[in-house]
């Protein structure tokens, strides 16, 4: 089949210059996840109509866009009109599926339900709703659809219909083609609607097909914050069933926020308020404590990470304790058995196993070996202000508190840096090094008194 997602709306409701489609869900734009859907179906072209905004809709989709035929729509003179700008890049020897960016949270089981019962004629996808008022609604003569009709151009009659379409259909190319090529903008709204070829297709003869959504859900469009936001209530409630089947811990349901994808072992176990983005991998009897946010993160067996840790694209090892108040940011790779304390930041560097900084600490920039302790208030000096230099620490060394190393510099394996040292040349293996004024004390001296 062919896909086409029609994204050219403003959204004026929503209150904001963004268009409707670039605002997110779960973290990502409304469209990726239309797109997402798209995609599963394994279609022949993809083709996304848009519109407000200009370039700003493929530009921000770039990276989800590599086989997306991108088509403008303007101006934008309703579904209909939108449809008939992709027609000629759609392939005419299988159907066309239409789905819309605003529409997130449609399955791929319930749209190759509605290509199966759409056979060789019209396929349209119908929820229905206690409270229908704003949606198109289905008109039938017994069980035969015979048309859609308007909110705005229905009567009090049709308004009573609980049956709605949600504007999801599938048809044959080349009919769809000949449709659109008839349509009138003749209504309340004086746009092309893509429903009226429901119409055409019922007079011509055309068989036409209907699915129900399993859940009133799957048709949820974003028109407004407000269902921006249940939106994204629900899709965390649906996030965190499928993790609990799949066997993980949650302290509390309600309170987790995934937005990206999140795999795990056996036995790993999450606490409150924790926020997953991008990839997260997390092996077995993994635990996270409350407020974390893991971004991009690989997180080895038996590792235990604190609350209020914050790790950006990292990599950790086996049985390590990262935190509380930890961050790990983009580059850090971290062996197994470390101890990353409170307060202390790595960036970019590589830490050896059984290494420890446990207290208010930066590494950045650094290569640190096996069973190294780092002292309280330790700093790495990486940056001279136009460069950025690596610091190398091998193994067996012990740093003294309050110690700053000026990049770039090496540490010897099994060398001791006193407290208070500053490191501007390389220190012997095996030796202690240390940079310290004497220490003076001055007799007889007496502390100023404030002047009356």
């Amino acid at each position: 089949m062919n896909v086409v997602i029609l994204a050219a709306g403003h959204g004026s409701r929503m209150q904001s210059d963004i268009p409707k489609v670039l605002h997110r869900l779960g973290g990502r734009p409304l469209l990726a996840h239309v797109m997402d859907t798209a995609r599963a179906l394994n279609p022949a072209t993809i083709c996304v109509v848009y519109g407000y905004g200009g370039e700003a809709v493929p530009n921000a989709m770039k990276a989800e866009s590599s086989t997306v035929i991108w088509v403008r729509q303007d101006p934008q003179l309703g579904t209909g009109h939108a449809v008939l700008q992709a027609m000629p890049h759609l392939d005419t020897t299988v159907p066309t599926l239409v789905l819309y960016g605003d529409v997130p949270m449609i399955s791929v089981d319930t749209l190759r339900a509605l290509a199966a019962c759409a056979g060789s004629g019209l396929g349209i996808l119908t929820v229905e709703l206690e409270r229908p008022a704003g949606y198109g609604r289905i008109v039938r003569d017994g069980n035969r659809i015979t048309g859609i009709v308007e909110e705005k151009d229905a009567d009090e009659t049709e308004k009573g219909i609980k049956e709605i379409n949600t504007g999801v259909m599938i048809a044959p190319t080349t009919l769809l083609g000949t449709w659109l090529s008839k349509l009138s903008n003749k209504n309340a709204q004086g746009e092309y609607y893509l429903t009226d070829i429901v119409a055409m297709a019922s007079q011509g003869g055309t068989r036409i097909g209907s699915a129900k959504a399993a859940n009133t859900w799957e048709a949820s469009g974003v028109n407004t914050k407000t269902q921006l936001a249940e939106l994204e209530r629900l899709r965390r409630s649906r996030e965190a069933q499928i993790l609990l089947e799949k066997g993980i811990t949650l302290v509390d349901p309600a309170r987790i926020d995934i937005r990206g994808r999140l795999d795990f072992g056996r036995d790993c176990e999450i606490d409150v308020n924790c926020v997953f983005e991008g990839d997260v991998v997390l092996a077995d009897r993994v635990s996270v404590g409350p407020n974390c946010i893991l971004r991009n993160v690989n997180v080895a067996s038996d590792t235990r990470i604190e609350a209020y840790c914050h790790l950006d694209d990292a990599q950790i090892g086996s049985n390590c304790r990262i935190g509380p108040y930890a961050r790990l940011r983009p580059g850090t790779k971290l062996s197994q058995n470390v101890h990353i304390g409170n307060f202390v930041e790595v960036k970019a560097s590589t830490v050896g196993a059984g290494s420890k900084a446990n207290h208010l600490a930066y590494i950045g920039d650094s290569d640190v070996g096996s069973n190294v302790n780092v002292g309280a208030g330790t700093i790495t000096c990486n940056y001279d202000g136009v460069n950025k230099h690596r610091t190398i620490i091998e193994d067996d060394v012990f740093i003294g508190s309050d110690t700053q190393l000026v990049a770039p510099v090496r540490v010897g394996k099994g060398a001791t840096l006193g407290a208070g040292t500053t490191l501007t040349k390389d220190a012997p293996a095996g030796q202690l090094t240390l940079s310290r004024s004497r220490q003076t004390t001055i007799a007889n001296w007496s502390r100023p008194e404030k002047k009356r």
